[in-house]
């Protein structure tokens, strides 16, 4: 599944990025890697979505958060 498709509310394991070569560095930057524990707080107009990410609250459009996969689970 990708973030795009997760729930408000809910938290995920980031399984892997799925974006250009810098995109996906910019994200990495910001925490967002391979085992990441993110949590979707909420969603806005035309697809856009804030996440936190250690602690980090972030807003990702469209294009991007569907090309993040994700795992359901229980953060541990």
């Amino acid at each position: 599944m990708t973030l795009y498709e997760g729930k408000a509310g809910a938290s995920y394991r980031v399984e892997g990025v799925f974006v250009e070569e810098a995109v996906t560095r910019r994200l990495q930057a910001l925490g967002i890697n391979d085992g990441t524990w993110v949590k979707i707080l909420g969603r806005r107009k035309k697809g856009a979505m804030i996440i936190q990410v250690r602690g980090t609250r972030l807003a990702l459009g469209r294009h991007i958060s569907s090309c993040i996969e994700i795992r359901e689970g229980l953060e541990g």
